[in-house]
């Protein structure tokens, strides 16, 4: 009990974090998972004669699971029909409702050390030009700047600076992002979950010569098992000069999907 008054009590001054962007009709999405999110409202608050004075609302929301702040489940990459851990895309694995292996709700809830690894900051720069390919030398003398050192099973979170245009969809789709050198150096460490402040942790229009496309989704889901978590709004965390922290991130249980939405936070004790 003494133990748990002292995790209480901890909690409770904690500084949290918001790392979750809101979801609206018209956020930049990845031309792949348009149309992103819809909320249309259904039920409206209308008196009706007879009927008292409550009323109700509640509406449908339509969404694909790669729209704002999510988490790429492992089955969202294959290679060659393989997905990691050799597990072979068969009509038994993907099914018409979803997959029976690496679906999202195989993802516990993640209570992590966190670390920031602010390289716009690094690099006294508000915003990583557009399209940047970060790079593993950017990545190493951030951590250096910032004294810290990367952990097995840690989430490591790359701010760009690209957040602070999430309300500008052509700037924010444009922006920079983590190159394929940097995403090997990050499973080095073989951290628990890697995020990003743009739309797909990769630049969009970077083609790798050896793994083509979006080639840090092949070299960390595919290749390594590590979770990939996109969208993430860094701004106020990176304003408090915070690199370790608390990370909870808890995805939704939906069976056989390939992610989730997810409301991520950092938890810092001052």
């Amino acid at each position: 009990m003494a133990d748990l008054e002292t995790l209480v009590q901890s909690l409770g001054q904690a500084r949290t974090f918001e790392l979750e962007h809101v979801r609206y009709i018209g956020a930049p999405i990845y031309h792949a998972h348009w149309p992103g999110f819809i909320y249309a409202l259904h039920r409206r608050h209308e008196l009706a004669e007879g009927g008292g004075s409550r009323t109700s609302a509640s509406g449908t929301i339509t969404m694909q699971e790669h729209s704002g702040t999510h988490i790429d489940a492992l089955c969202h990459q294959a290679v060659e029909m393989q997905m990691f851990g050799g597990i072979q895309v068969t009509p038994e694995i993907q099914t018409p409702r979803g997959f029976t292996e690496l679906g999202v709700e195989t993802i516990k809830p993640i209570f992590r050390r966190g670390i920031l690894l602010d390289v716009a900051a690094a690099k006294g720069v508000d915003c990583l030009p557009a399209e940047y390919l970060v790079t593993e030398d950017d990545l190493v003398s951030t951590a250096a700047k910032a004294g810290v050192t990367l952990a097995e099973g840690d989430c490591v979170l790359v701010r760009t600076g690209n957040g602070r245009h999430y309300n500008d969809p052509e700037t924010y789709l444009n922006g920079p992002g983590v190159g394929p050198e940097a995403a090997r150096w990050l499973a080095s460490h073989k951290p628990h979950l890697c995020g990003a402040d743009n739309v797909a942790f990769d630049v969009t229009d970077h083609v790798d010569p050896d793994l083509g496309s979006l080639p840090c989704h092949t070299i960390l889901i595919y290749e390594s098992g590590i979770y990939i978590l996109e969208n993430v709004d860094l701004e106020d965390l990176s304003a408090s000069g915070s690199t370790e922290f608390l990370f909870v991130c808890l995805p939704l249980k939906f069976e056989g999907v390939t992610g989730s939405p997810v409301r991520p936070i950092a938890l810092t004790i001052t």
